[in-house]
């Protein structure tokens, strides 16, 4: 053999070795599909609702069938959404964090959207959670405040 040839046998055998320990095989590739179908039959007043969900572990599909006009719960069921509903209104007006004639609405859309939530089997899961981190966020905003330290209206001082 010549010289060069005796020279490039190490980097032969190097290159060979890494091939021989690399990992060759190819990780499964996972695809997702989802497909949702909404429903309205007005003169039922029911919404029917179909969610597909395929991956490579397999598929599953969720049929609801919801009144349109079902009338809301009094509560979520959930205390710790219960509770900051509760003290939704005076919390924040002592917080300062929305104008006094904005709190009505602003609070009507939280309790439509948490009593919906807590209707959903979906999200009821999560929603005691999701509660719990908006009361601290509240209670962070009130910086040591009470909430019974709402400030008096600009038209009596």
């Amino acid at each position: 053999m010549n010289r060069h040839a005796i020279r490039l046998i190490p980097l032969l055998a190097g290159a060979l070795a890494i091939v021989a320990c690399s990992d060759h095989t190819t990780k499964p590739t996972t695809t997702t599909s989802r497909t949702v179908t909404t429903t309205a039959t007005p003169a039922a007043g029911t919404k029917t609702s179909t969610t597909t969900t395929s991956s490579t572990g397999g598929t599953r599909t969720t049929t609801r069938a919801t009144t349109k006009d079902a009338p809301l719960p009094e509560s979520t069921g959930i205390a710790s959404c219960d509770e900051y509903l509760a003290s939704y209104k005076t919390c924040h007006l002592a917080a300062g964090i929305y104008a006094r004639d904005q709190i009505d609405g602003r609070y009507e859309m939280m309790r439509t959207s948490l009593l919906k939530q807590s209707q959903d089997p979906d999200m009821r899961d999560q929603l005691g959670n999701r509660c719990t981190s908006l009361a601290t966020q509240l209670k962070e905003a009130l910086h040591g405040k009470s909430c019974a330290d709402v400030p008096a209206p600009a038209s009596t001082r």
